[in-house]
């Protein structure tokens, strides 16, 4: 009889963190949330004991996943026109709600070449090209992959717009998301990058590096979106709301994101 208990206190113990695992929900978040939101999920597992599993990374691929049947139950997407695919193919429960709108930066590593001043933030992206073109080397510039980051499309935008694009072909690496280029702009081959500002703020990033913001007219409104994917359970409805209450926008707002109708910072 003690050994059979023994084994069944053994099989207890060994299935039960499996079975806590299970409970937690699995949000799919775009990067440029990295920081902000474990912050925010942290605030809110302190205040409701709910624990939460954070997956970070492009929206667009999160977007294809949850298409073929990923088990995340609330994506958070850098671009709301996700959102509404995932909706109009009946993945979601609604059409969700704009949580944030983000904004662009330039980063580079602290001490690199002089920040670009805010009324030329594109200067060290030329300033590369011309380094370039006379065989000082082959400094990287930095943005998220176009195909599939929000951030990668504005950033495109925005050297389109000052004719960049063609020009910074050579020297520009492309990261898996915004995150990634992030890191990518802080190597040290590269000049810097183009990237969410929330990433700039993050204290992780900000103590080695220096930004400046890209104005929100050199490219199409960041304008991020959240959902509910149909069958998401009561935690993730808890966090979905919560994430719509002040406190949640207090830490939003923190690294640098707003509301649509709220005024954009200079």
């Amino acid at each position: 009889m003690f050994s059979l208990l023994r084994w069944a206190l053994v099989a207890w113990l060994a299935l039960t963190p499996t079975a806590a695992l299970a409970e937690a929900p699995t949000v799919a978040a775009a990067s440029d949330l990295q920081f902000a939101l474990t912050e925010a999920a942290e605030r809110f597992q302190n205040e409701t004991g709910r624990e939460l599993r954070l997956n970070f990374g492009s929206s667009g691929n999160f977007m294809r996943q949850i298409r073929q049947g990923a088990p995340f139950e609330l994506y958070l997407s850098a671009d709301e026109a996700y959102v509404r695919t995932l909706h109009e193919a009946g993945l979601t429960e609604d059409e969700g709600v704009v949580y944030a709108v983000g904004r662009l930066a330039w980063l580079q590593p602290a001490g690199r070449d002089g920040l670009p001043r805010d009324d030329d933030p594109l200067a060290g992206v030329r300033e590369a090209i011309e380094a370039h073109r006379a065989g000082e080397g082959r400094p990287r510039i930095a943005l998220a992959n176009p195909e599939h980051a929000p951030y990668g499309v504005a950033a495109r935008q925005a050297l389109d717009q000052a004719g960049l694009w063609e020009d910074s072909a050579p020297l520009r690496i492309l990261g898996e998301n915004v995150s990634q280029a992030a890191r990518f702009a802080l190597a040290d081959e590269a000049r810097g990058g183009l990237v969410a500002w929330s990433l700039a703020l993050a204290p992780a990033l900000a103590e080695r590096s220096e930004h400046v913001l890209i104005p929100e007219t050199w490219h199409a409104p960041l304008v991020q979106r959240m959902a509910l994917i149909e069958g998401a359970g009561e935690t993730a409805r808890a966090f979905y709301a919560w994430l719509q209450q002040p406190a949640a926008r207090e830490v939003l707002a923190a690294y640098g994101f707003r509301l649509p109708d709220e005024d954009a910072p200079r």
